[in-house]
C-alpha cells in the first residue's frame, strides 16, 4: 500500500469523489496509468477515516498485486463477502479491477447484496464500454483523471508563488522552492514542459535520467500490458504488431495539434521508411491504423478532438487532431528538443480546459480555424494559443478567426508573451502562465 506521508492532495478530483460519497452509483476513476488514481483512492480512505469511518468498514484491493492474480468473479465475490461487517456500511476500493474476468457481475452483486459504497479505478476506457454499460448503465459515475496540471506541478514540487511589484507598476510572479531559492515562473514552466506532469516525477526530482526511466516504465506498461495483453485477453488479437503500434504512437506524438487524416498515416510511415520489417508486406490499411489508434485512445495515451463548424453549427467528419496526455511522455518518445513548442503549449491548454470541465472542439469559421471552442452547460469560451503576441503578423493571424465570430461569448488569446495590449476589440490577451495558475 502507498505510504500515506507521501500523498499529496489532488483536491480537484478528491472533491468530485466526496460529492458522490454514499450515493448509489459506483464511482469509477479512469485515466492513464500512474496518473494518481491509486493515490486518489487512498486520499478518499483517509477522508473517510477523518469523518469517523472505522478501518474494518474499509476494504481495499489492488488487483495489480500478486495476491489477487488468479481471482475470478466468484472468488472476488466470496472474498468481499467474508470481509463484510454486519450492520455497518462498507466502503470498497478496487484498484485496476478490470484485471478480474467478469468483474462487472461481482461489482453489480455487491451493490445489490450489501450495504456498501463502491469506488473502482481502471486504466482503460474499454472497461466502461458496452459490457460495463449493460451491467451498470446509469449506475456509475466516471471521474476522469489526468496527470498534474501546471498548478498541481508547482504544489507537488514544493514551489510557492509570490508576487512582487515590477518596475512598470504591474506585478511579476516568482516561484520559491522549499530551500528559499527563487525562480522566474517561466523557468518552472519550462521544467513542466520538459518533464511533464506524471506525479511520480515529484518523488525522484527533476532529474532527466531518472525521469526517462519512469516514463519508459509507464510507456511500456501501457503499450505492452494494457494494449497488447488486453487484446489477447479479449481474444480478438486485432492489435498484434508492437512495431507498428510504436510507430503510430511516435507519429501521433510528433504531430500533436496537426490536422491528421488516418487514411494517410500508413502511407506516410511506409514512404518515410519507418516500417522496415521483413515480415510486413504492403501498407497497413486505414482500418488497421484506426484500430491501433483506438487502442491508444482507450488507454488514455492520446485524446482526439473533433472539428466544429461554427457557422453551420455541426461537427465535421474530416481531419481531427490528437493530443498526448502528458508532454513528458512526448519528450520521452521523441527526445528532449525545443521544437514545435507552439503545439506543445496548445497541448497543455487542451488538457487544462478538460480539467476545468469543458467539452473541447476545434472551431472552423469559413476557411479559418479557432484552436479551441470550450463549452459547458451554459458557458462557451473561444481560445487561441500562440507563443507570442508581439509581432503584428501573429496578432492578425490569431485575432482574425475570433473577430469573425458573431456572438457574445468570451474570446481569449493565451500566450507566453502578451505584448503591450491586454485587449483587442473585446478579445482578451492573457498571459498563459497567469491563466494556468488562475484556478
Amino acid at each position: 500500500m502507498i505510504d500515506t506521508h507521501e500523498l499529496k492532495k489532488r483536491d480537484l478530483y478528491l472533491n468530485k469523489i466526496i460529492a458522490f460519497q454514499d450515493t448509489e452509483p459506483v464511482k469509477v476513476v479512469t485515466g492513464i496509468r500512474r496518473c494518481g488514481k491509486s493515490s486518489l483512492l487512498k486520499l478518499m480512505t483517509l477522508h473517510l477515516k477523518e469523518t469517523g469511518i472505522t478501518d474494518d468498514q474499509i476494504l481495499e484491493m489492488n488487483f495489480e498485486s500478486y495476491a489477487y492474480k488468479n481471482m475470478t468473479s466468484d472468488s472476488f465475490y466470496e472474498y468481499v463477502k467474508q470481509h463484510i461487517v454486519p450492520n455497518k456500511r462498507m466502503y470498497f476500493f478496487f484498484d485496476e479491477v478490470q484485471r478480474v474476468p467478469g468483474w462487472e457481475d461481482a461489482v453489480n452483486s455487491f451493490r445489490v447484496d450489501f450495504n456498501c459504497d463502491i469506488y473502482v479505478t481502471g486504466s482503460n476506457a474499454y472497461m466502461l464500454s458496452s459490457e460495463y454499460a449493460t451491467y451498470l448503465s446509469g449506475r456509475c459515475i466516471e471521474i476522469k483523471m489526468l496527470p498534474l496540471s501546471f498548478s498541481e506541478f508547482l504544489t507537488f514540487h514544493d514551489f510557492e508563488i509570490s508576487e512582487t511589484k515590477s518596475a512598470l507598476g504591474g506585478t511579476r510572479k516568482q516561484a520559491y522552492d522549499k530551500m528559499g531559492e527563487h525562480y522566474e515562473l517561466r523557468e518552472v514552466f519550462d521544467a513542466y514542459m520538459r518533464f511533464g506532469g506524471m506525479p511520480g516525477i515529484a518523488d525522484i526530482g527533476l532529474d532527466q535520467e531518472k525521469a526517462l526511466v519512469l516514463l519508459d516504465g509507464i510507456y511500456s506498461t501501457v503499450i505492452m500490458r494494457d494494449i497488447l495483453e488486453r487484446e489477447n485477453r479479449r481474444g480478438q488479437k486485432r492489435v498484434t504488431d508492437p512495431i507498428l503500434l510504436k510507430k503510430i504512437t511516435m507519429f501521433l506524438a510528433d504531430n500533436i495539434g496537426n490536422n491528421i487524416s488516418v487514411s494517410s498515416i500508413g502511407n506516410t510511415l511506409v514512404n518515410e521508411g519507418l516500417l522496415e520489417n521483413k515480415n510486413r508486406k504492403g501498407t497497413p490499411s486505414t482500418h488497421t491504423v484506426q484500430t491501433y489508434i483506438n487502442a491508444l485512445l482507450e488507454s488514455y495515451f492520446f485524446y482526439d478532438i473533433k472539428r466544429f463548424d461554427i457557422k453551420g453549427k455541426e461537427f465535421l467528419r474530416t481531419l481531427g487532431k490528437y493530443y498526448i496526455v502528458d508532454i513528458g511522455l512526448r519528450n520521452y518518445l521523441l527526445g528532449f528538443r525545443d521544437r514545435d513548442s507552439g503545439h506543445a503549449i496548445e497541448n497543455v491548454v487542451y488538457f487544462e480546459l478538460l480539467r476545468r470541465g469543458y467539452d473541447v472542439s476545434i472551431g472552423k469559421i469559413d476557411n479559418l480555424e479557432v484552436d479551441f471552442i470550450a463549452t459547458k452547460a451554459d458557458d462557451k469560451l473561444y481560445v487561441q494559443v500562440t507563443e507570442s503576441m508581439t509581432s503584428e503578423d501573429v496578432r492578425k493571424r490569431e485575432l482574425a478567426p475570433l473577430q469573425k465570430i458573431n456572438d457574445n461569448y468570451e474570446k481569449i488569446v493565451l500566450s507566453l508573451n502578451t505584448g503591450m495590449d491586454s485587449s483587442y476589440e473585446g478579445i482578451k490577451s492573457i498571459n498563459l502562465l497567469d491563466w494556468l495558475i488562475s484556478e
